[in-house]
């Protein structure tokens, strides 16, 4: 979906992969939790994107979170957007609401 104000792409998948699959995740991925109308996400896609981009070996997996949504409950988000960062499927680092690059750089850092 892209959101033409700021002229930035989300894409948040309606379907989540179960915990077990993201358990069985190997070398290092990140799970990013959120939703395409949310304006905190929005405001932190410049940051995000920018963090991936130097970054491309790590898998990004963008799912969208809410009310009843199982694989967010379970890693026990509360604030969009939320980002898992994992080894081999545990988690290694988490970055809430990113407002500066050293939180991303530190959490790419602790993925080895």
């Amino acid at each position: 979906m892209q959101n033409l104000t700021q002229g930035i792409t989300m894409s948040y998948a309606t379907n989540a992969p179960s915990r077990k699959d993201v358990e069985a995740l190997s070398g290092a991925a990140v799970v990013e939790f959120g939703t395409d109308w949310c304006g905190y996400c929005q405001g932190a896609e410049p940051l995000i994107g920018t963090a991936f981009e130097q970054h491309p070996q790590v898998r990004r997996i963008q799912v969208e979170d809410g009310p009843g949504r199982v694989l967010g409950r379970s890693f026990r988000v509360k604030l969009w957007p939320t980002l898992i960062f994992l080894r081999d499927g545990v988690e290694v680092a988490r970055v809430v609401r990113p407002t500066h690059a050293t939180e991303l750089n530190d959490a790419f850092a602790a993925l080895g």
